[in-house]
């Protein structure tokens, strides 16, 4: 593996890893190389590795031992961990439009899930990424990738792959949202407030409260695609 020279060193190294997974020929129970041959294979950081090891967890694909190291559960491919859905649309406000349908289900029910299911460490992981979500949308006005990771947050904290998997392979068509669609940076920017709540109502295991934050949000998102694409 070499090292890598792109910016989204996470995703890089998830892709890296899925790759070495399927030319080694890893089988499910095999061992994965440990946490510091990895930093030095792919010249990044124990962070960054562990933010890859910790999507594959959320993937279902691979475990974390303590004490032991990470294991396979199941073979796996770039293609099988990385499965883009998207619309065959030019109209942005009429894909926008339709992947929120898509959109408001999984995270309606993904955030009441994970109210239910968090553990204390997913709150610390949720609350270290919208505390970097917020410090960047103070400074610059936006923050599109860190708000993103913060949703993604939320998924993992559902514990169910599944919900994961999904976003994985519609990530193309749902990072539309937080690249300043309409060439406005201010898309969506009057539901900052609300990802505080949402962060709160998961802590309080307050499912039902989660659900409602996540509707402010999405209606907000609805209502500047219908307003901006005018």
């Amino acid at each position: 593996m070499s090292p890598l020279p792109r910016i989204d060193r996470a995703r890089d190294v998830s892709e890296a890893l899925a790759n070495y997974i399927d030319a080694a020929q890893l089988k499910s129970g095999d061992r994965l190389p440990p946490e510091r041959q990895l930093m030095t294979a792919l010249a990044v950081g124990r962070s960054t590795i562990r933010e890859a090891i910790r999507h594959f967890q959320a993937l279902g694909v691979i475990e974390a031992r303590k004490g032991s190291g990470t294991y396979l559960l199941k073979p796996v491919s770039r293609s099988t961990v990385h499965m883009p859905l998207s619309l065959d649309t030019t109209d942005l406000r009429d894909a926008l439009l339709k992947t929120l349908q898509v959109r408001r289900g999984l995270e309606c029910e993904a955030s009441m899930v994970a109210a239910r299911m968090r553990t204390a460490d997913d709150v610390d992981f949720m609350g270290a990424r919208l505390d970097e979500m917020e410090r960047v949308h103070l400074e610059r006005g936006a923050s599109g990738p860190e708000d993103l990771a913060f949703h993604l947050a939320i998924y993992d904290a559902t514990h169910n792959p599944l919900f994961r998997q999904l976003l994985e392979q519609m990530r193309e068509t749902f990072e539309r949202f937080w690249s300043h669609p309409f060439e406005r940076y201010d898309f969506a920017r009057r539901s900052f407030p609300f990802h505080r709540t949402l962060f709160n109502a998961i802590v309080s295991q307050d499912a039902e409260a989660a659900r409602a934050e996540t509707l402010k949000i999405l209606e907000i998102v609805e209502e500047d695609i219908k307003e901006m694409s005018k």
